[in-house]
């Protein structure tokens, strides 16, 4: 059975990235309300006192090879979905001033470059990194959307979220855990220009995983400690 969490608990928050910066979900007391930040410290500072927030990015970052939580949530989703999780870039390459200087990098700390969608979310990461160092992580959790909707779901979804298709998808299953009048309001409320629709159905289902890392009932990957060189513990919650 889904989660719906319980009537009354602590703030919960669900952020994904976005063009336009940060996109977030908020859970109060079981009112729902989002807003859009282009600064991830800025949302931080607005959620001060929430329980749980779970955002879409990978913290924690490895000095060399894969994370075990990148490579266990690729084989959770499958061939079809599995894709959709990046490698997190290594620590040592966050620094450089192109994609060309970080896959040198890359390739010369452990042998392989650097792909283009991991040095895309860079900044990002970047971002949530000093964050997270200067905050800890007893609020701040890493999650991923299509690991929380195949937990959801009770499998990996089978449509591309970009496409309308993949929308309805997943909004078929975030209705039978949220309003769907509160689903419609932050699908409407969202500035088109910075922040795609995927980005909130990502958003709520991120918020979902907050609800589940704060009961105890959330699944992380995996299940024992792995931490970085900063003492950061790398996990990915549903």
């Amino acid at each position: 059975m889904a989660d719906r969490g319980p009537r009354q608990y602590p703030g919960l928050a669900g952020i994904d990235g976005c063009r336009g910066g940060w996109f977030c979900v908020t859970e109060t007391a079981g009112r729902i309300q989002s807003f859009a930040t282009d600064d991830f410290a800025t949302a931080v500072r607005r959620l001060d006192g929430v329980a749980v927030i779970a955002v879409d990015i990978p913290i924690g970052l490895p000095q060399a090879g894969p994370r075990d939580c990148d490579l266990l949530a690729r084989r959770r989703l499958g061939p079809r979905r599995g894709s959709s999780v990046f490698p997190a870039p290594l620590r040592g390459v966050l620094d450089a001033a192109d994609h060309a200087e970080a896959s040198a990098r890359h390739r010369d700390i452990d042998g392989r470059g650097m792909s283009r969608q991991s040095w895309n979310i860079t900044p990002k990461i970047v971002e949530v990194d000093s964050v997270v160092r200067a905050v800890g992580q007893s609020r701040v959790r890493e999650v991923h959307p299509e690991i929380s909707f195949r937990e959801l779901a009770g499998r990996p979804m089978h449509d591309n979220k970009k496409r309308p298709a993949g929308h309805e998808e997943r909004l078929g299953f975030l209705r039978d855990v949220f309003s769907p009048a509160d689903l419609d309001r932050a699908l409407r409320a969202r500035p088109s220009g910075q922040v795609a629709r995927d980005d909130v159905i990502d958003a709520f289902v991120c918020l979902w995983s907050a609800r589940r890392i704060l009961a105890g009932r959330a699944l992380r990957l995996p299940p024992e400690p792995q931490r970085d060189a900063t003492g950061l513990d790398m996990a990915i919650w549903a």
